[in-house]
């Protein structure tokens, strides 16, 4: 993919060159995300929406590999992760908060804990 300076770029940041994910920086629906941070300015492509603040993988990441941000696992995949998808809850979990395993993907609602 080029890296048009013109091209409508959506943008993340990639902390240590180790990270195998990236946080958003703004919004994106799907399309090109323009990686910043280590080494020169990557693009990865987002099939689907990922929110600001949110990881955006940057390489593929198997079942029980080690998700990487700041140059250390801060999870282990549960599913196989593609480059560009969102890393959340649905497809990663914790290795420092193991109850956020049981949080909803989206809303972050415990999902074991009844609400009258």
């Amino acid at each position: 993919m080029s890296t048009d300076a013109n091209a409508d770029y959506r943008r993340a940041f990639r902390v240590d060159a180790a990270d195998n994910v990236a946080t958003m920086l703004e919004d994106v629906e799907r399309g090109p995300v323009m990686i910043y941070g280590t080494d020169l300015p990557q693009i990865v492509d987002a099939p689907a929406p990922v929110a600001l603040g949110h990881k955006l993988a940057l390489a593929r990441v198997d079942p029980g590999e080690p998700v990487v941000k700041y140059g250390v696992a801060i999870g282990l995949a549960t599913a196989p992760i593609m480059p560009g998808e969102w890393v959340h809850l649905h497809n990663c979990r914790s290795q420092v908060d193991e109850r956020s395993n049981r949080l909803d993907p989206i809303t972050g609602a415990a999902k074991d804990t009844p609400y009258a």
